[in-house]
């Protein structure tokens, strides 16, 4: 999104986001909507208490890093499987929302300094998202690749790699394009050309999203017609150009191909593949990082099934999960349960395994003051953990749309505050990096212990990492177990983890945390 959620900006829940799902779904055609098949149980099935029933996985990890991939997993060199605690960043400079011919900028982004990205891996993220536009890139037809932009990017790159985040480069939209929506393509890849130019402020983005000339925009993309062949081709042009920048740079994750597209799965699929490739071309060495289509995610919590493996090395599956947030209605979202978020992460898990790609959930998010933020906050985290996914929140700052994010901005002093309620809500003991094969790991917040089960494999090697929240969030002292027996560990506290040797012997093996 560029707000919070696929179709609609964050507190719009007055423009009826069921509304804007079910016009979208009716123009795109019966195939943009995910099948209604319920979600498979479980691939590996059941583990036995011993770590016996975990099948041996006999895939090499791939040729990637910092990070790369192996049996659906993320994986370091040290061949340890690596969980991402994300978090999304619009960045002044990068996020582009200036407007020529004297119109107002559409809405104001924060700027970012070293000292953002210092607070973010103190508060245990592990990765950057960073959205970045398409008409950043390539603002001006048949010009070169605006090298200026790319330097801004390239930027905030090294305050996250002063910092110890990897940062995944999103090439993100919202509406299609800042000139008649919030973000994404340069007004010449507009087509047919626009009815009308807009500006800000954006107090209509729910408007914008579903107008005629934002869904042309995106029919004539996403289509069969030579318009969209062409403009794709420029697309996948414009994202080897960023791949070529940043290739074998250390401090890059992957790069994300197409933020919350708006067409039929098929459609999709097509425009991830090309773009892939042409990834893959420029980079051989960084993740390629993939989406569904958003409309039909956010109707249902789930995307059509894939029916063989994503096509180019080093995919990563990118749903995001945002459910009630924008379709539920207030009765729902004063009444859910646990299992009434669970379909959109369970499916979301389903459909990684059967891409044979690493789950990355890029954005998940509540409004901070909405309707049991808390209980929505801790039910996705637990979910999340259940389901061995990785995510990345909405979102780091926001003074514009519904304000959702860590921090409150006081509008008097032009300062922001990082909201305490929140801070505690997803402040939580978390595995980074697992010397083992998961079996799966669980917070208890009241009880404050973490608990995580895994099996001891050869090629894992190096201790676990683990995230352990500062003391005024989880405890002033730990008691850390490894199969019962006790454990020194270090908190290191500009990034809040710790290292622990366990699990050298075959078999399975039980890692504890526990505040004191």
């Amino acid at each position: 999104m560029g707000g919070a959620a696929m179709l609609l900006p964050p507190g719009a829940m007055s423009h009826s986001p069921l509304r804007v799902v079910v016009t979208v779904l009716g123009l795109l055609g019966c195939e943009g909507a995910p099948t209604a098949t319920p979600v498979d149980a479980a691939v590996d099935g059941a583990v036995a208490s011993d770590g016996a029933g975990v099948a041996s996985c006999g895939e090499a990890a791939g040729p990637f890093a910092p990070l790369s991939t192996r049996c659906g997993h993320l994986v370091d060199p040290q061949g340890r499987v690596v969980v991402v605690h994300g978090i999304n960043a619009r960045v002044d400079g990068v996020f582009d929302v200036a407007l020529d011919m004297g119109r107002t900028p559409l809405q104001p982004i924060p700027p970012f300094a070293a000292e953002d990205a210092a607070a973010m891996r103190a508060l245990g993220f592990n990765v950057l998202r960073l959205p970045m536009q398409w008409s950043g890139v390539e603002p001006i037809d048949g010009a070169a690749f605006d090298e200026a932009y790319l330097a801004r990017v390239a930027a905030v790159v090294d305050l996250a790699r002063a910092a110890g985040l990897l940062v995944l480069l999103d090439l993100h939209q919202d509406a299609y394009s800042k000139e008649i929506g919030e973000d994404g393509a340069p007004l010449w890849a507009i087509v047919p050309a626009p009815d009308q130019l807009l500006e800000g402020p954006l107090t209509d983005l729910s408007a914008r999203r579903t107008s005629a000339q934002v869904l042309r925009a995106f029919s004539t993309f996403f289509g069969d017609g030579a318009e969209g062949e062409r403009l794709r081709g420029r697309y996948a042009r414009m994202a080897a150009a960023v791949a070529t920048r940043f290739r074998g740079d250390a401090a890059v994750l992957g790069y994300e191909i197409f933020n919350e597209p708006v067409a039929l799965e098929s459609q999709v699929l097509r425009l991830n593949v090309q773009v892939a490739r042409a990834l893959r071309e420029a980079d051989p060495g960084h993740l390629i990082v993939f989406e569904p289509d958003s409309t039909g995610r956010l109707a249902s919590n789930r995307s059509a099934r894939p029916r063989e493996r994503f096509p180019v090395a080093g995919g990563v599956y990118a749903p995001h999960t945002y459910p009630l947030a924008f379709t539920g209605t207030e009765a729902q979202r004063a009444a859910f349960t646990l299992d009434d978020l669970r379909g959109a992460t369970e499916s979301a898990r389903t459909e990684a395994d059967l891409w044979g790609a690493p789950l990355l959930i890029t954005e998940w998010g509540y409004d901070p003051n909405g309707t049991r933020s808390a209980d929505y906050h801790r039910f996705q985290q637990d979910l999340q953990a259940e389901y061995q996914a990785g995510a990345m929140y909405w979102v780091w700052k926001e003074r514009s749309q519904g304000a959702w994010g860590l921090h409150d901005y006081d509008a008097t002093t032009g300062s922001w505050r990082l909201r305490p309620a929140l801070r505690r809500l997803l402040a939580r003991v978390r595995p980074e990096a697992i010397a083992g094969e998961p079996l799966g790991w669980t917070f208890d917040a009241g009880a404050r212990r973490f608990a995580m089960r895994f099996v001891a494999r050869p090629d894992r090697r190096g201790p676990h990492r683990l995230y352990v929240p500062p003391a005024e969030d989880f405890a002033a002292g730990l008691v850390v177990r490894c199969d019962g027996a006790t454990r020194e560990a270090t908190r290191d506290a500009r990034t809040g983890v710790i290292e622990v040797d366990c699990g050298g012997s075959a078999g399975a093996h039980e890692l504890t945390v526990e505040g004191r």
